[in-house]
């Protein structure tokens, strides 16, 4: 069965985003999207909410035409451009790039979604994330800590009633100080 994967990057004390939404903070040098390259290459979809949607598809659909991306960049724009997607939102009236809108998070429609055959699905946004925890959907977090503290700005995960147990899969340290901390979730 294909696994929904949480791919996020947050600061130290947890925000995915500042208090004016910006992620100008992200560190994401050549290794860092390298590896990001090698592990979304082998996912069957991307997963996302319509900001999310909307800020990739503002850029990646021609930044491999774009002289001064990186190799790693002009690599992930024909991964993003290639890769079915899949956007929730109730306000998005189209979207292209191999992009189908559906207008809500449906538990039923989404175990469908993972029984078919294919890669694992990368689920990117916050509050998209929230909806599938809620869910119980979400098989594994890839949690990006960028070494940062922002004091305040929209958390990675928002208040929520219930724990999930999870299992340590993987730690990695990047050479600019990002560190990768992977869970899975255990369903025993």
């Amino acid at each position: 069965m294909r696994k929904i994967i949480v791919s996020m990057t947050t600061s130290l004390d947890g925000f995915v985003e500042g208090p004016g939404r910006e992620i100008d903070w992200h560190m994401v040098d050549e290794e860092l999207h390298q590896h990001f390259n090698d592990r979304l290459r082998g996912m069957s979809a991307f997963i996302s909410g319509r900001v999310t949607w909307e800020l990739m598809a503002g850029y990646w659909p021609t930044a491999d035409a774009d002289p001064d991306s990186t190799p790693a960049e002009r690599e992930f724009a024909g991964i993003w451009r290639e890769m079915p997607k899949i956007v929730f939102s109730r306000t998005l009236p189209s979207a292209g790039w191999n992009t189908e809108i559906r207008r809500e998070v449906v538990a039923a429609e989404i175990r469908e979604l993972k029984e078919r055959p294919g890669g694992d699905m990368a689920l990117g946004g916050p509050d998209l994330a929230a909806s599938f925890r809620a869910l119980d959907l979400i098989d594994e977090y890839s949690v990006y800590v960028d070494p940062i503290l922002l004091g305040r700005g929209k958390p990675l995960f928002a208040d929520f009633d219930h724990r999930t147990a999870l299992t340590l899969a993987e730690t990695r340290t990047f050479g600019n100080g990002v560190v990768l901390l992977r869970y899975e979730r255990d369903r025993g």
